[in-house]
């Protein structure tokens, strides 16, 4: 070969590789992509939260009720006292006032001052959140775990006897009310009924005067019948949706493989089908999750628990304006944030989400 036919094969060859970002587009695409993704679902949450806190502000101004005469008892003031309460709480002001006031404070986290506590609303909400966490937590996991359990369970064994009977208990516990199945509860294991006799108290969360395990002892006592109130309720739509959803899969190609192979039927139920049929599970697992901070109000309410749920009907019941605004800004944040964080999940478990 001469010198002179080698400057092509040297520029063929030396030159910069144009392989490079053929191979590096995709990946560059697909995160920006992904970005797009995450900053639309980050945007309509900042959007959502907006929404919830207009709604919050308008929504509970109109409950009957005046604040004002709450505050002093039932006592006969003059009507200048009257004016002086509503001059303290800023109810003298113009709604407009009120409004743009309310949401500077609400965007530093400041959420007012409770009228029947006079305390911040925000240390109110940050004094029974930890109740709420205990009782909503609790059930959460033992809830999410059986519906999931017993959901794949019935999908697998599609038609039998097992399935029909857990179907038919669940869709039967989810379409009862929760505060009529916790007042049964404490009619018959409370008060007790013919043969039963009364084995959990009543409501509340302790009996006071107990001190290290006694006192963990007896919250458990007071936590187990609101606690199976909430599972019997709430496991039957994990179940569902589990169930569901693995019977979408268990028609697929991939799973007719698997067997071929000759995997027994409880690998290819634990490594291939549940895995794949668990998207639809994991939006309601953060949702579910997103309402454990809000609290079940009315099962809080019928067991007398000290929770946000039933600071929340204590509030609604005056109406404490500025807690009942705190507490349903609260409630909607939490679920609202949970739902935002499933869906920027979703492309880590299904990277076809997103793109």
């Amino acid at each position: 070969m001469t010198a002179e036919a080698t400057p092509s094969l040297v520029e063929a060859t030396d030159g910069p590789a144009d392989a490079g970002p053929s191979v590096r587009g995709p990946r560059a695409r697909t995160r920006t992509a992904y970005l797009r993704y995450v900053a639309g679902k980050l945007g309509g949450a900042a959007v959502s939260l907006l929404a919830v806190l207009v709604t919050s502000f308008f929504l509970f101004r109109l409950i009957p009720g005046d604040p004002v005469k709450y505050m002093t008892g039932g006592r006969q003031v003059s009507a200048e006292q009257l004016a002086n309460y509503r001059k303290e709480f800023g109810l003298d002001l113009p709604m407009w006032e009120q409004f743009t006031d309310y949401c500077g404070k609400a965007l530093t986290g400041d959420l007012g001052t409770s009228y029947q506590f006079r305390a911040p609303v925000i240390d109110k909400i940050t004094e029974a959140l930890p109740n709420t966490l205990l009782l909503t937590g609790t059930a959460f996991l033992l809830y999410t775990a059986l519906g999931i359990f017993i959901g794949t369970r019935s999908a697998w064994r599609n038609g039998r006897l097992s399935d029909r009977l857990n179907t038919g208990l669940a869709l039967t516990l989810y379409s009862i009310p929760s505060f009529w199945l916790g007042l049964l509860l404490i009619i018959v294991f409370s008060v007790g009924m013919g043969p039963i006799p009364g084995l959990f108290p009543t409501g509340g969360m302790e009996s006071g005067g107990k001190e290290g395990f006694a006192y963990v002892v007896d919250v458990a006592h007071h936590l187990v019948l609101p606690v199976v109130t909430l599972v019997a309720v709430e496991y039957g739509q994990t179940l569902l949706v589990t169930r569901s959803a693995l019977l979408d899969e268990m028609g697929s190609d991939y799973l007719t493989t698997a067997r071929a192979k000759g995997l027994r039927d409880d690998l290819v139920r634990r490594r291939h089908a549940v895995p794949n049929a668990l998207l639809p599970t994991v939006t309601l697992i953060f949702i579910n999750l997103g309402r454990t901070v809000a609290g079940v109000i009315l099962v809080e309410t019928v067991f007398s628990w000290p929770g946000l749920g039933g600071l929340f009907y204590q509030a609604l019941s005056v109406p404490d304006l500025p807690l009942v605004q705190g507490l349903f800004f609260v409630f909607a944040a939490a679920v609202i944030v949970m739902n935002t964080l499933a869906d920027l999940i979703y492309p880590l478990l299904d990277p076809r989400v997103g793109r």
